[in-house]
């Protein structure tokens, strides 16, 4: 039985020592100038700035809180977003709209493992592929019925080179098999917290 084809962006699902995911994240600033929606389970990258003096959202102070944005191709990453604070004029809006100041939840420490689905458009990732580093799809928007990412792994950039992340092996899931729109786990390789220079 193929698999289905069923998005959700990347998932925290451990640590490269095999310990679980412990649910810890860190806040990132959102300002209402920032024109692109944002989903649960998008990469993101510095946004390069900060919350100006006297800036708040909801009622927390964001001065000096370090903004994110949407990646584009080739972005060295700082995380995945896993939630937002709550939107106070909408509590039931579960993604960040475009030019909406919000708080996001990002888990940002470069040793996590996440769950991702790749895309499968040209090729599939091969058993030989395991191992191999492979880039996201271009970043895309996601459903805003569930606030989930749609964003995948781009199989037909499976390689032996450098890319954003690395491949470590198929997802124990039921019904999880090699093929199309197999489901894999992976670590940030191009990770901002892992280069010499910094952001």
């Amino acid at each position: 039985m193929p698999n289905t084809d069923a998005a959700f962006g990347f998932r925290p699902v451990q640590h490269l020592d095999g310990s679980p995911w412990n649910g810890k994240v860190n806040m990132y600033y959102i300002p209402s100038t920032y024109g692109t929606a944002l989903f649960v389970g998008d990469p993101c990258v510095s946004g390069g700035t900060s919350g100006a003096a006297g800036d708040v959202v909801n009622g927390i102070d964001v001065e000096g809180m370090s903004t994110i944005a949407a990646p584009v191709a080739g972005s060295t990453l700082r995380g995945v977003i896993v939630g937002f604070l709550p939107l106070q004029s909408n509590l039931e809006r579960l993604h960040n709209p475009v030019s909406t100041a919000r708080i996001a939840l990002v888990c940002d420490a470069p040793d996590v493992v996440f769950e991702v689905q790749e895309d499968g458009d040209t090729s599939a990732i091969q058993a030989t592929e395991v191992g191999f580093n492979a880039d996201m799809i271009t970043y895309a928007a996601g459903r805003t019925l569930t606030g989930r990412s749609l964003m995948e792994i781009d199989s037909s950039t499976a390689v032996s080179t450098a890319a954003q992340f690395r491949i470590l092996g198929l997802s124990k899931r039921p019904g999880n098999i090699l093929g199309t729109f197999a489901k894999w786990l992976v670590v940030i390789n191009e990770h901002e917290f892992k280069t010499a220079g910094g952001v």
